[in-house]
């Protein structure tokens, strides 16, 4: 991006945070919680951003004034030389910093800073897809713990051999969005089962969504719109959890979105996970029925669990994992598992940003 734009985009942006600051200290403002609330979060997310960019210009200053040492010609020699090295020194710091700054004028994500839910489920293949379902969400709730994000468990439905044919979680922390929102998708196993008596290598799939946590706010629901089954939870192992009727299905009857879940001996624990799912699905079916050209966004990330359909390959008998949409290629498989993803998450963000600033530019 030529230098010009660039800082004018970047002193539109200054001004832009200012501006919120004051609607933040405007007494009017805080009369509204919900929009309180959404101005503190666009606030929260726009500082650290805003105080790399003022900190960026500061350096364009100096710069602009070393420069203007050097151009006057009343400037001595000894002072010249002090010039000369303090501007190489600040094109070098300038440079480096240049391509991060262009990402920070990136139109932000909405979405960005908030908490997810992840939808992991069996796909082709059988009990194996069933136990690599287990594998992600390990490999997943680790990636959770070693970045410092909180992890809870919603729904989970197992399956006697071990492994689950569906698991529901949320993630929350600054960074959830941003770390797992590309994550949605067919992910593609290759390895030989547990259960595999002649050693043949076995290709299974698994889909994830992921969603961006809904407020209560954000997403009315009435009452009078659902119905409530209670019913005894079904599962391997014979678990408290069925001998009590403390399982709930909730159906959305507008939109049909049907949510269950059983994880919780609590009845009322249930039905509070259940909601929270609930709210988040009417409130992603609402976005893509808003933005009409993305309106296969999770049908594009589950799709139908296929083997071909995928965004990722483990392919345990080479210790290789393979991200498919950007041709990452790694041979760390056992340490990934183990959610040592950071490489791949870094160079699927910068994929994503590169993109945008391509559109941005253009």
């Amino acid at each position: 991006m030529q230098t010009r734009v660039l800082l004018e985009r970047l002193e539109r942006e200054v001004e832009a945070f200012k501006e919120l600051e004051s609607k933040l200290a405007d007494p009017a403002y805080a009369e509204d919680p919900t929009q309180l609330k959404e101005l503190s979060r666009e606030h929260a997310r726009m500082r650290g951003r805003t105080e790399r960019i003022e900190t960026y210009l500061v350096l364009i200053k100096q710069q602009a004034e070393v420069l203007s040492v050097l151009e006057d010609p009343d400037s001595d020699e000894d002072i010249r030389e002090m010039a000369q090295a303090e501007l190489a020194e600040l094109t070098k710091i300038i440079e480096k910093e240049q391509e991060d700054i262009e990402y920070l004028l990136l139109p932000p994500d909405p979405h960005a800073g908030r908490s997810v839910i992840m939808e992991i489920r069996a796909g082709t293949g059988g009990d194996e897809a069933g136990l690599f379902v287990g594998d992600l969400l390990r490999m997943y709730t680790r990636l959770a713990e070693r970045r410092g994000l909180r992890s809870e468990m919603i729904s989970a439905y197992d399956q006697e051999v071990g492994g689950y044919r569906e698991v529901i979680l949320s993630f929350a922390g600054p960074e959830a969005y941003d770390l797992l929102h590309q994550e949605g998708g067919a992910h593609r196993v290759q390895r030989i089962p547990v259960t595999e008596s002649g050693g043949r290598i076995h290709t299974s799939a698994c889909t994830v969504a992921i969603m961006p946590e809904a407020d209560e706010e954000e997403v009315e629901i009435d009452d009078k719109d659902l119905q409530i089954d209670v019913y005894r939870a079904s599962g391997a192992g014979g678990q408290h959890v069925n001998k009590t009727e403390s399982a709930i299905r909730i159906t959305h009857i507008p939109s049909g979105v049907v949510v269950t879940c059983q994880d919780e001996r609590s009845q009322h624990k249930n039905k509070a996970k259940a909601m929270r799912v609930l709210r988040t699905r009417l409130a992603e079916q609402q976005e893509r029925e808003r933005h009409a050209a993305d309106a296969a966004l999770k049908k594009e990330q589950v799709k139908s669990g296929d083997r071909s359909e995928r965004i990722r390959t483990y392919n345990f008998p080479q210790g290789r994992v393979t991200d498919h949409r950007i041709g990452f290629t790694a041979y760390n498989l056992a340490a990934f598992m183990e959610g040592e993803m950071d490489d791949l998450l870094e160079a699927l963000l910068r994929a994503e940003r590169d993109a945008k600033l391509q559109t941005l530019e253009a």
